[in-house]
């Protein structure tokens, strides 16, 4: 741990220790109380994966009331990106709370949301004139794009792909694919939605020339271009596995949708705002979305979403038809505002680059002594590993359960995921050091070793 790591967080926030501290067993007498606490007022349906109560977080750690600190390699489901209360974002929120907290800008416009929209009109890629609505969820984004793809085509149906994830609101239960256990026994679902294969690397073999025929064929075949209001997909997929298509796969469903005058959606909740290395992974395809919809990083930690795209597509809805009392939420935009200033100012997106080269580096070394981990993927900070059994690839969600399960114990939290439930997921703030990110990977490698 380096002097300069033990005394502030690399860019900025609380001026925690970064290091990691084990104070008590997790979870310690003080986070007990609080898990008996929600398990007596909160509905069981709400779960946690990390048995702590935080206090405090910053830079690569989060603090709980036990005095523990962990290492950071969730950032609260990629949300956290710019580092946790980062000082320029928490100033902006002081500032705009005490000048007003709501007016709904449905009734009274303010000017930081006109603001967000311009900032996003501009950062997004494409350099066609694009407009933007606010919400407050990723999965509100999502149900608004479909919304307005609907309205500017005039047809109904919407194809979501395999492993998809998108939200857990009715319509977006429909499209993700997972059901347990974001959809199981919440039935019915929204009608109009169909699902096609995904390019799947290292499950399914096949070229992204290949894998997007296949996907083409089926659309074809099973819906008509005719009926088709917009394809939806994550550029790369998050609960689905951190799966990253094949090369070409993306460009020529966007090609496809283009020639067909179906509306292209990329969802970016989880990958925007640097997670991958560049502001936005479409970039990092080469292809140009004619909706992308965003959340999580936006706002370093408030809640806030939007849906950024083509002028005359974001148009077509009529006035009124989109909006949301709370959608573009004032003290939200000031956050937004300033976490989207320190993506550009500090240079963000090379940050990411430079995690994704340790986390690739430590984690391909553990495959080579360990072939339990059957891929190692991802771009950015936005990296995964997963696990399934060297001779089938049957995939192994026991081992990934206990890695994680042994990683948090030593403090360190990580997140599994996968249609399967055999993938861990590293997500760290761009606020971590390398140190400490190091450490953390330490403690994976001992958790993995543990287990044989």
């Amino acid at each position: 741990m380096s002097t300069i790591d033990a005394v502030t967080t690399p860019l900025g926030g609380p001026t925690l220790p970064q290091e990691r501290r084990l104070v008590t067993e997790i979870p310690g007498p003080r986070s007990q109380e609080l898990l008996a606490r929600k398990a007596a007022a909160v509905a069981a349906g709400v779960g946690h994966t990390v048995p702590i109560e935080a206090v405090a977080a910053g830079g690569g750690v989060v603090v709980d009331a036990d005095g523990n600190s962990l290492i950071d390699l969730g950032s609260g489901i990629a949300v956290t990106t710019v580092g946790n209360a980062h000082p320029a974002v928490v100033a902006a929120v002081q500032a705009q709370a005490a000048q007003f907290t709501h007016t709904c800008f449905m009734i009274s416009p303010y000017e930081s949301y006109v603001a967000v929209a311009e900032a996003l009109n501009r950062l997004t890629p494409g350099d066609h004139a694009k407009k933007s609505a606010l919400f407050n969820s990723g999965a509100e984004a999502v149900e608004n794009a479909v919304k307005i793809a609907r309205k500017h085509t005039g047809r109904q149906a919407v194809v979501a792909f395999d492993h998809g994830y998108h939200g857990r609101t009715n319509l977006t239960m429909a499209l993700t694919a997972k059901s347990m256990p974001y959809k199981s026994g919440f039935g019915p679902f929204a009608p109009e939605v169909y699902r096609a294969p995904a390019s799947y690397p290292f499950r399914d073999g096949l070229s992204g020339a290949d894998a997007a025929a296949r996907a083409i064929s089926l659309l074809e075949k099973q819906i008509g271009a005719d009926n088709l209001a917009a394809v939806l997909i994550e550029p790369v997929q998050g609960e689905g596995g951190f799966i990253v298509p094949a090369d070409g796969f993306l460009n020529a469903l966007v090609d496809w949708c283009r020639a067909h005058g179906v509306v292209f959606i990329a969802d970016e909740v989880q990958t925007g705002f640097a997670r991958t290395g560049a502001l936005f992974a479409s970039e990092r395809f080469g292809i140009v979305p004619d909706l992308i919809t965003t959340a999580k990083g936006i706002a370093g930690g408030l809640p806030l979403a939007a849906v950024t795209g083509r002028a005359e597509i974001m148009d077509a809805a009529h006035p009124g038809g989109l909006g949301g009392t709370y959608g573009g939420n004032p003290v939200a935009c000031a956050a937004a505002l300033a976490a989207i200033a320190a993506f550009e100012d500090d240079d963000l997106p090379a940050r990411a680059r430079q995690l994704e080269t340790v986390l690739k580096n430590r984690l391909a070394a553990l495959q080579q002594s360990d072939p339990r981990i059957g891929d190692v993927r991802g771009l950015g900070a936005m990296v995964a590993v997963e696990f399934a059994d060297p001779v089938t690839k049957a995939p192994d969600a026991a081992l990934a359960a206990a890695v994680a399960k042994a990683c948090i114990a030593k403090g360190v939290i990580v997140l599994t995921c996968g249609t399967y439930g055999n993938v861990i997921r590293f997500l760290p703030p761009l606020s971590i050091g390398d140190d400490l990110l190091n450490e953390g990977l330490d403690v994976v490698a001992s958790a993995l070793a543990d287990t044989r």
